[in-house]
């Protein structure tokens, strides 16, 4: 089914791969990003490749009041959302007795915080719109298992899977679904900086995967075949457990 996608974070990596996966199946992308307009541009050019619709929608999901800004004004001139992908994310890590104030409120703001600053305003345009639709949050490994030196970020992602599992109830009536998937470890910017040898040796799979894998699953989520899913975790992670 066609219909406005909200994907944020979607300048580069998984949120690329996301978007790119979304727009064949002939839905209206709306990319969102924070201050990197050259890699949002790029993307939005990638979708436009492949005959697909796209626009760009700039602001911080961290910040509510940017977040209800912009939401309301889109809302106002281009009407309801069919489907919405919360992808925007950031990790500041560290051991967490040496943790900073300013790391866990960021990691928590954007990371959890954003749930509650993007789809508040749209859930009610959606519901009221009455076509069904799809949500899908990218939570993590580490948030289904902990992570070391990763205190904040394991406990917004936790956090991110209650509150979906939670949202789903609150609208399943409604044939919106919401569902998260959860990356395990994938080659992107984030993870430039492991020692992916020795994480390989972690992975049953003994590999990193790729942002397009992650993808696929949103794009499942989001398909027809996937209509009497709710409420669940879809694990994308080459075999942790």
């Amino acid at each position: 089914m066609d219909g406005r996608v909200l994907v944020t974070g979607a300048s580069r990596g998984i949120g690329r791969a996301i978007a790119l996966k979304l727009a064949p199946a002939g839905h209206s992308l709306v990319l969102n990003y924070r201050s990197n307009h050259d890699e949002a541009d790029r993307t939005a050019q990638l979708i436009r490749d492949v005959d697909g619709e796209v626009t760009l929608l700039p602001f911080d999901v961290g910040d509510r009041e940017a977040c209800t800004k912009a939401l309301e004004a889109d809302l106002l001139a281009n009407g309801a959302y069919y489907g919405v992908v919360c992808n925007a994310g950031v990790h500041a890590d560290g051991a967490f007795p040496a943790m900073s104030e300013e790391a866990w409120d960021q990691v928590l703001d954007t990371n959890l915080g954003s749930f509650y600053n993007v789809l508040r305003p749209l859930i009610m345009p959606m519901v009221r719109a009455r076509r069904g639709g799809r949500i899908v949050t990218i939570t993590s490994a580490a948030g289904m298992m902990g992570n070391r030196g990763q205190v904040n970020y394991s406990a917004s992602k936790a956090g991110l899977i209650g509150a979906t599992r939670s949202l789903s109830l609150e609208l399943a009536k409604r044939r919106i679904t919401v569902n998260s998937v959860a990356p395990g470890l994938i080659e992107t910017e984030m993870t430039l900086g492991f020692a992916k040898d020795e994480i390989k040796r972690l992975i049953p799979m003994q590999r990193l995967g790729r942002a397009e894998e992650v993808a696929s699953a949103v794009g499942f989520l989001f398909s027809d075949e996937a209509s009497y899913i709710t409420g669940q975790v879809l694990a994308v992670n080459g075999g942790l457990v």
